[in-house]
């Protein structure tokens, strides 16, 4: 049995052969390190994906955090930015008191980032009912208001003697930064 092969068909096997070979070449040399590094590629970007969501999903918590807690301490916010007036304050809250009396404000250092000033108070009442009516007004004023103790009460008949400091907080002012 005697095969023939042409020239042509010869060649056509030639070239095939080459091609084989180039293809094989081709494949170990290049697409199947590619083809790992893409792998290891995808599955980082799968890592990178989850972990941004979690962290955008966090973030969305803690913005709607913010914006309730902003809601709902509204009041809180805006006595930090507003600056206590003595006469202000004796105006508002003379009404719990026979007399009331502050004393000049005398700034202490800054505590944190906030301002602390401290006034000493005297006043005169009829009853301790109207110093915790005072005390409740205190905390619903204009400012951030903590009455220190002691508390120092004295009777002088029907009137109760009553001295007492206070701190004001108020929001903590950089003249030396630049806006």
């Amino acid at each position: 049995m005697k095969i023939d092969f042409t020239r042509q068909n010869l060649y056509l096997l030639g070239l095939s052969i080459l091609l084989l070979i180039f293809v094989l070449i081709f494949s170990f040399s290049v697409l199947i390190p590619k083809g790992k590094e893409y792998r290891v590629k995808r599955n980082d970007l799968r890592k990178d994906k989850l972990e941004l969501k979690q962290i955008s999903n966090f973030s969305d918590e803690t913005v709607d955090t913010l914006q309730k807690l902003q809601t709902d301490n509204r009041h809180i916010i805006t006595a930090f930015d507003t600056e206590f007036n003595v006469q202000r304050f004796e105006k508002q809250h003379k009404s719990f008191f026979s007399s009331l009396k502050l004393s000049k404000k005398s700034r202490i250092a800054n505590e944190d980032d906030f301002t602390v000033y401290e006034v000493n108070t005297t006043s005169q009442i009829s009853s301790p009912k109207s110093f915790y009516n005072f005390l409740d007004a205190v905390n619903k004023s204009d400012w951030i208001i903590g009455v220190n103790f002691p508390i120092n009460f004295k009777r002088e008949g029907e009137i109760i003697s009553s001295s007492f400091t206070m701190k004001v907080y108020g929001k903590y002012d950089n003249s030396n930064s630049s806006k």
